[in-house]
């Protein structure tokens, strides 16, 4: 660039940076400061977009507080959490990252949809927002595709107006939960993603009716917890909430379990009992895996839903009941019709209100709130506190298909809880086999798929924070013995003396505490 051009560009830089002090320094109403900041920065660099991105201090969520050339609808969408795409990781370490080509960066999630990564060139810029030392949130910018020389001069530019906007930042942050629309969210579900969001629409649209709802979707979606979803927002809320597995049962108990039974109905039917039915008077019954009744059953039911009237096995008396059905199937129930293994009338009596709950394959941007949901779980039920997941792990969930849905990965999180060293750091080892692999099946080619290179830095931290982890256990192991946790992995004493010195570790602090002596101060 000739010394008149760096001159100019200088120029404009300090001319930006001075407008921006007086727009902040001037502002009464610091959402709208922050919005035309983003617009003053686009008159002055080559900018298409902007964001900034704030972490809410009540849920520790990442989302969209103020941008440039972003929707209402692309806005709403930019919700992240820590270590969650390049914006969740910038807030994540407190670095600053840059892509040269978005299109060819699987890691950059394009999550507000608001490019097309196919037709448009860009580089991306993200730097965080610091206050007292602390990550507030982050201030990320579309740029015209760019050398790596002019996104590192622009990358020390955003970083000083990442400070300018620190205390701004801050209020609006504090303000954040308070001025935030309501969720629709109902009790007990986790993530935000737009086909969830529809699921609680349609859940908030249908729960103050007594209308029949078929909840859809594979095992481990969560059909259950729509169901008492529903009913917790409903006028029956104080009424039974009661369920039945359809296919728990063998078929002869099914009847007996729905409808109850007098006394000497059967072999073994000592004393009356009532059904299901009966128990679910004036409130809610949800039957889960309704596919699996048989067509018998199929038309006794039929006759509750239309007459709300039915007998107990062995009985002459009609009882009316007042129920509301919930039902909820795995299976196709449009194809089972048309084979002829499930009623069509039954179908259509089932089918008023049908709910779609997507599989977790689905709703990527879902995997890793959900993940850190279960980690504070188990981790408070075992006693364990400040569990985080790795970033190695945090790619391997999201890589992974997850074919028993929500269920499986509560499960792999609680069993990596378990087997957490003292670092309550959940690495890759802690995970079960098959997510060592990529399994990506259902994708269809998804990015998520694809193996993913490393931005600046981010395989050494990877790499620090496994070889750190795996230190500490194996001096657990050895009761603090270097000789042996060296062995353990492979390392000689030296070697191992300088990764202690490295990492700050003190061998000291594994030995078992002598009897009437007080434990090792790991500082001694």
């Amino acid at each position: 660039m000739p010394p008149e051009s760096v001159d100019a560009h200088c120029e404009s830089q300090l001319r930006l940076l001075q407008e921006l002090a007086q727009l902040m320094d001037a502002a009464s109403d610091v959402a709208q400061a922050l919005d035309k900041a983003l617009a003053l920065m686009a008159g002055h660099l080559h900018m298409m977009r902007g964001a900034i991105t704030l972490v809410s201090p009540q849920t520790g969520e990442i989302r969209i507080e103020s941008s440039y050339g972003l929707k209402p609808a692309e806005r709403q969408r930019g919700r992240y959490v820590r270590g969650e795409g390049i914006t969740g990781r910038v807030i994540e370490s407190g670095r600053a990252m840059y892509i040269s080509d978005v299109s060819e960066e699987p890691l950059f999630l394009n999550k507000t949809r608001s490019r097309d990564l196919k037709k448009e060139g860009i580089s991306f810029i993200c730097v965080p927002i610091r206050l007292n030392n602390h990550v507030v949130g982050a201030l990320s910018v579309d740029h015209l595709l760019a050398d790596a020389a002019t996104l590192e001069d622009e990358v020390r530019l955003l970083l000083i107006i990442a400070t300018l906007l620190g205390h701004a930042a801050l209020e609006t942050q504090g303000r954040m939960d308070e001025e935030s629309r309501p969720s629709l969210r109902p009790k007990g579900f986790v993530g935000n993603s737009e086909s969830m969001q529809k699921v609680y629409a349609q859940i908030a649209q249908v729960a103050p009716s007594a209308t029949t709802v078929l909840l859809q979707g594979e095992s481990g979606t969560g059909k259950e917890l729509a169901a008492r979803a529903i009913h917790a927002a409903s006028a029956r809320a104080a009424r039974p909430f009661i369920s039945l597995n359809c296919a728990a049962l063998p078929e002869n108990l099914i009847e007996s379990e729905l409808f109850g039974h007098e006394r000497g109905a059967f072999t073994g039917a000592n004393a009356t009992r009532k059904g299901r039915f009966e128990l679910a008077h004036g409130g809610t019954l949800f039957l889960d895996e309704v596919g699996e009744l048989s067509l018998m059953t199929q038309a006794k039911l039929l006759r509750v839903l239309q007459e709300r009237t039915f007998e107990r096995l062995g009985g002459m008396e009609t009882l009316h009941v007042d129920v509301r059905f919930i039902t909820a199937t795995n299976r196709d129930l449009e194809r089972m019709v048309e084979e002829g293994s499930f009623r069509r009338d039954l179908f259509y009596r089932l089918n008023v209100f049908p709910i779609f709950l997507p599989p977790l394959r689905q709703r990527p941007e879902d995997i890793l709130p959900l993940a850190s949901h279960f980690i504070q779980k188990y981790s408070a039920a075992n006693g364990r506190k400040n569990v985080r997941l790795s970033l190695a792990v945090m790619d391997m969930l999201q890589r992974y298909d997850w074919p028993g849905n929500i269920r499986e990965l509560e499960n792999v999180m609680e069993r990596a809880v378990l087997l957490l060293g003292r670092e309550n750091l959940v690495l890759p080892q802690h995970l079960p086999p098959a997510l060592h692999s990529v399994h990506c099946g259902g994708h269809g080619g998804d990015d998520r798929c694809a193996l993913r290179p490393g931005l600046a830095g981010s395989l050494q931290e990877r790499l620090d924070e496994l070889e750190r982890a795996c230190i500490v256990e194996a001096l657990e192991s050895s009761r603090g013995q270097i000789g042996r946790a060296a062995a353990s992995l492979g390392l000689t004493e030296r070697i191992m003396a300088l990764r202690l010195k490295k990492y700050g570790i003190s061998y000291k602090t594994f030995r078992p505490a002598r009897k009437g002596m007080p434990p090792v101060d790991s500082d001694a």
